[in-house]
């Protein structure tokens, strides 16, 4: 069979937003010139089954799904079935984050031929030419699929492929236009991923079952130079890394942000806490200049203790959380701090510390951004998700489980089914969440006035100073009536 690959990134958010898809240009470029292939984006298609349909009617004969769980899961499976059921020929592949953890929930199902573990650029592209000569697909590494007795076999994972001796995207096969979106950062941002990896082994973090404590840059050079790229092509002004670590090293960040000094654009990226609080005052003063906005950043806890079950290693602390939410505040560079709230085993005890922890961030820095997750275990990570299971917890065991409202809640961390977390202590933290981004809406939101703003801190006022947050059935209201996004809905 000489493949012909369709590649499909169903849609990944409810909010319209239109998100370039990278991981399919990263494995469409190395195919170019090899492999016939086509893509096609759920987020830009009105009926995506359609284009699917006249597609496969018209050659492909291997669909290639990238698969994220939330949305994007409860697409894949209703369009794998169906398209199945009407070319049994077809060849599914499904890759990405929820076949790296859940091969074998997938491959229960006769929908999906095999799932790509891992980073799939060279695992893909080993398939295809296995598919293409007929031949043993068994020894490919970071593959899997059921073998001729209907078992699942997973073969373990494919060494990562290093983004700088991997060939650049080809922009071309799609409309660039369409992704181009304006953000707080500026009119006309657009994505790039620039490394692979993180070297950290948090053990909340499913990345670590990916990487391995591995982190794998693209020279500041070539990142910098795709930044000039994007604004010669297409008039960009600022651009979003969606690398787990951005800042991991910070002779490469200090390089890259005196490359695009001349620019003008404005940038965003994920940090450690306790790596940023190394870097000399010359890199954060290179950082700013260069148009640096806003970092993410993993706070998670305001306890020591339970960081310290979390894995998150190197320094950190809630001190040092502090200690940076002040030093960005003098460089004029928001810190966007998360949170995970309601570890086990005392998820109310939790609840109840970091709130209060919260507040004094704020005190220090009003800026800072806030976003609130309920904990959510991974797959094999660690003391909690030991406690997690200790406490009855299980993932589910079918695709339809998986796909269930529970169980889409969960994977947007707003989760129904851990059994630690009572529906009145997530009521507290979403109450304490309504109440927070009234007195300090957030700088993300654009469409946001100055009018507004200043209406729902006077409305939220006595509920914060209070710390009477049950109930907050008036700042919903007003919240609704404004558009109110929080920021974790704001950005990408």
């Amino acid at each position: 069979m000489r493949p012909n690959i369709v590649f499909y990134n169903p849609v990944s958010n409810g909010s319209g937003k239109r998100i370039l898809p990278m991981s399919l240009l990263a494995l469409g470029a190395l195919l170019e010139g090899n492999y016939e292939y086509t893509l096609v984006d759920g987020n830009c298609e009105g009926d995506a089954l359609t284009t699917l349909r006249a597609r496969i009617t018209a050659g492909a004969n291997l669909l290639a799904i990238t698969v994220m769980p939330g949305p994007q899961l409860a697409w894949a499976v209703p369009h794998s079935r169906a398209l199945k059921r009407e070319f049994p020929h077809l060849q599914i592949v499904w890759g990405g984050y929820f076949p790296t953890q859940h091969s074998d929930v997938i491959l229960q199902d006769p929908a999906v031929d095999f799932t790509v573990r891992g980073h799939g650029e060279t695992v893909f592209l080993n398939l295809l030419d296995a598919l293409g000569k007929n031949s043993d697909h068994g020894g490919i590494a970071g593959l899997a699929y059921r073998d001729a007795s209907g078992q699942v076999v997973q073969n373990g994972l494919a060494p990562i492929p290093h983004p700088d001796r991997l060939p650049p995207f080809p922009y071309h096969r799609i409309d660039i236009q369409r992704y181009i979106r304006p953000t707080f950062l500026g009119s006309r941002t657009l994505p790039h991923h620039s490394s692979y990896g993180c070297p950290f082994f948090c053990n909340f973090c499913a990345v670590v079952n990916m990487v391995n404590g591995r982190w794998l840059p693209q020279a500041a050079a070539r990142v910098a130079d795709i930044a000039q790229m994007y604004v010669n092509e297409w008039r960009i002004n600022a651009i979003e890394f969606y690398d787990n670590n951005f800042f991991t090293h910070e002779a490469r960040t200090a390089e890259f942000a005196e490359r695009i000094l001349p620019l003008g654009l404005a940038w965003w990226g994920e940090a450690r806490i306790d790596t940023l609080l190394k870097y000399s005052e010359k890199t954060w003063r290179l950082m700013r200049d260069s148009g640096l906005k806003m970092v993410f950043l993993g706070a998670e806890s305001g306890s020591l203790e339970t960081l310290q079950r979390m894995d998150k290693g190197g320094t950190m602390s809630p001190d040092k959380t502090l200690e940076l939410a002040g030093k960005m505040k003098d460089y004029d560079i928001v810190p966007e701090f998360s949170f995970v709230l309601g570890n086990p085993p005392d998820a109310e005890g939790d609840v109840r510390h970091t709130i209060e922890f919260i507040r004094r961030v704020k005190v220090i820095n009003s800026r800072s951004e806030i976003i609130m997750y309920n904990y959510t275990p991974v797959p094999l990570a660690g003391d909690l998700y030991d406690a997690a299971q200790a406490e009855g917890f299980h993932f589910p065991k079918t695709l339809d489980e998986w796909i269930s409202d529970p169980w889409q809640r969960f994977a947007q961390r707003y989760s129904d089914v851990v059994p630690w977390l009572n529906r009145a202590l997530r009521q507290r933290v979403r109450d304490f969440e309504r109440v927070l981004n009234a007195y300090y809406p957030t700088s993300t939101d654009a469409h946001l006035t100055g009018m507004w703003r200043r209406v729902l801190r006077g409305v939220s006022a006595w509920r914060y100073r209070t710390r009477l947050y049950g109930l907050p059935l008036e700042l919903q209201a007003l919240q609704r009536l404004v558009r109110y996004q929080r920021p974790e809905t704001s950005g990408f």
